[in-house]
């Protein structure tokens, strides 16, 4: 059983910030695929669609038939510990500093045998262990074996902590706490036990609904942050960026429709100037602390989750220039997280279908409520999960985009 991770301790100042050194990450083009899937919290294997045989690990060409017909295809993950081995040795930088670590050989139900990290709750073969595929620091796939039953504080597993940016006694920056996802996501995180949550606040002389809700929480601290204005960030990251843990961009402005139906630049510059250059000025303040704290202890700065659209993936007309700050978010946090890989820091972007807010009122049902968007938010930071999609209209959306992206900016044009 797992013992639950305790709260660590103030670290001694006196003693020098380690480097982040990433596992090993090269990866070949077709070992990609596996690394696709656990971006959104899937296990896929490659079947072969002319002798449907489970492959592993990734091949141009089918082991059994030769045949290139290889797809990848979700995996149940269910198997046979074989036997086990614990690594008191690796040449790894990496490894090095993190023995021993427990590694598995487990022989799948869908045919394939497989080297896994063992969590800490898997015992001697042979038992019965589920297969499933995370991320590691270094952003690429890696296969854990875990226990059918896991127990109540299985998240706080080392090997598996390694893997995710679980809240648990982290300091999480929420940038916006005015509107309702933003609250949400406070509360989210408290629940999730972190430590501390700062939560941004344009406009502190206004009394908003729902503010005196999360500041009444012992865990929350109302921060001054504009990211319309680089000297409100560029304060509050000297300030407490060098705390910082996880950061939350939950800011956004949201307004209807497309080109024609209104006038002027003003209203499409504002949702760049919060959606898009807001996200860049936070990148430029926050970004240096949080990479230089990667591998600051138990507790080490661990992610930074973007607040994305589904419409980010192609333009929904009736909320055209909304759709487009929100492309434009997507390519820079697309950069961001090549950038912050190299430090350990996963960059997480989450695509909600329509929320259930004021700019949404007068779409039909079904819609995402901002509770359901927080809950996403943190089970994306206790899976290590990359991309997320929550709700049914986002899901739908991808699904539809994947099939034929033209098609799909076809539809959306005819109201669709």
């Amino acid at each position: 059983m797992t013992m639950p991770l305790m709260k660590p301790k103030r670290k001694n100042p006196v003693l020098r910030t380690r480097q982040m050194n990433l596992p090993p990450w090269s990866r070949g083009r077709v070992a990609l695929g596996l690394t696709a899937a656990a971006a959104e919290g899937r296990f896929e294997l490659q079947v072969c669609q002319q002798c449907h045989s489970v492959q592993y690990p990734p091949r141009e060409a089918c082991h059994r038939c030769l045949s290139p017909q290889l797809k990848w295809r979700a995996q149940t993950g269910e198997g046979t510990l074989l036997g086990e081995t614990r690594l008191h040795h690796s040449n790894d930088l990496f490894f090095r500093e993190r023995l021993p670590w427990r590694l598995g050989l487990v022989q799948l139900d869908a045919g394939p045998t497989v080297i896994v990290h063992l969590h800490g709750e898997v015992h001697t073969a042979p038992m019965r262990v589920k297969v499933g595929a995370r991320l590691d620091r270094a952003g690429q796939a890696v296969l854990i074996g875990f226990p059918n039953e896991g127990s109540e504080h299985m998240a706080d597993d080392s090997m598996l902590r390694e893997m995710t940016s679980d809240p648990k006694f982290r300091k999480v920056l929420v940038t916006d706490g005015k509107t309702p996802v933003g609250q949400a996501v406070v509360k989210a995180m408290v629940k999730a036990g972190a430590d501390i949550v700062w939560v941004g606040h344009a406009e502190p002389w206004k009394k908003l609904p729902g503010l005196d809700d999360i500041t009444a929480l012992k865990q929350v601290t109302l921060v001054p942050l504009d990211l319309t204005n680089e000297r409100s960030v560029t304060e509050l990251a000297g300030e407490i960026g060098g705390k910082v843990d996880i950061v939350v961009n939950t800011a956004e402005l949201h307004r209807g429709f497309g080109i024609a139906a209104r006038r002027g630049t003003d209203v499409a510059r504002a949702e760049m100037d919060i959606n898009y250059f807001g996200l860049l000025r936070l990148a430029q303040g926050f970004g240096p602390a949080l990479k230089g704290r990667s591998a600051d202890g138990v507790a080490h700065a661990a992610a930074w989750v973007n607040l994305l659209s589904v419409y980010a993936l192609s333009n929904y007309p009736p909320h055209g220039t909304f759709s487009a700050s929100k492309a434009a978010a997507l390519s820079l946090s697309q950069c961001l997280r090549a950038e912050m890989r190299p430090a350990g820091i996963r960059v997480i972007n989450v695509f909600p279908g329509p929320i259930d807010d004021e700019w949404n009122q007068n779409l039909p049902p079904p819609k995402l409520a901002p509770q359901a968007l927080a809950s996403a938010i943190v089970t994306a930071l206790k899976e290590g999960i990359e991309d997320v999609y929550p709700g049914e209209v986002a899901q739908e959306w991808l699904e539809r985009w994947r099939d034929n992206p033209k098609v799909l900016e076809r539809e959306l044009a005819g109201g669709n």
